[in-house]
């Protein structure tokens, strides 16, 4: 083999590598850590105000950009019967609202990035539109978050405020309607990927 053909054999292999290198780096697909999330639900009821938190979260985050920040898409799946409250009843009544026996997930999947704006080198406020399904309920809606890059791993922290009724949930009551709930909720989350 001459020369020529070598130099052009090794620059075509060099180009090729760095091509295969930097779609493997931008697009990357990162799967929600349970144990370092958090999502808490928050509303209001005619007795105190109430807070349930998820246990059993799971879903993916896809980069398009590492470096600034850009995702392809991002879905989370919460599962009803991980929500927990610390008390029995209201556990129950909140599975029976989401109707559990029929609807066992709330998801939601990002369809479209409208705009990611970097705040510093590794934080960025990512500005979405998604499905959301509650109760077998699909609603599109805007999510705005915080995407944070540490190492190996990147939270998303943000909150997103919704009424219940929007998913026709009617809002739990206790004691045979003497205790009311709220018909707005706050979901407040900070979601870890790796």
């Amino acid at each position: 083999m001459n020369y020529t053909k070598k130099i052009g054999l090794t620059a075509l292999s060099f180009f090729a590598f760095l091509l295969l290198s930097t779609q493997m780096g931008w697009s990357q697909e990162w799967s929600l850590v349970n144990a370092e999330s958090s999502l808490k639900v928050s509303g209001t009821s005619s007795l105190h105000d109430w807070t349930i938190d998820s246990g059993k979260q799971s879903g993916t985050l896809v980069f398009k950009n590492l470096e600034t920040g850009e995702i392809e898409g991002c879905s989370l799946s919460v599962k009803v019967e991980g929500l927990e409250s610390g008390k029995r009843a209201m556990n129950k009544n909140t599975y029976k609202a989401l109707k559990h026996d029929t609807h066992k997930n709330i998801t939601f999947n990002v369809v479209d990035v409208l705009e990611t704006t970097a705040q510093s080198d590794n934080s960025f406020l990512v500005k979405t539109k998604g499905d959301l399904v509650i109760a077998g309920v699909k609603k599109r809606i805007t999510l705005n978050f915080t995407l944070i890059k540490e190492g190996n791993s990147a939270t998303l922290k943000g909150e997103k405020k919704i009424n219940m009724t929007d998913f026709n949930i009617d809002p739990p009551t206790a004691l045979l309607g003497t205790i009311t709930t709220g018909d707005a909720i706050t979901i407040t989350f900070k979601t870890k990927f790796k």
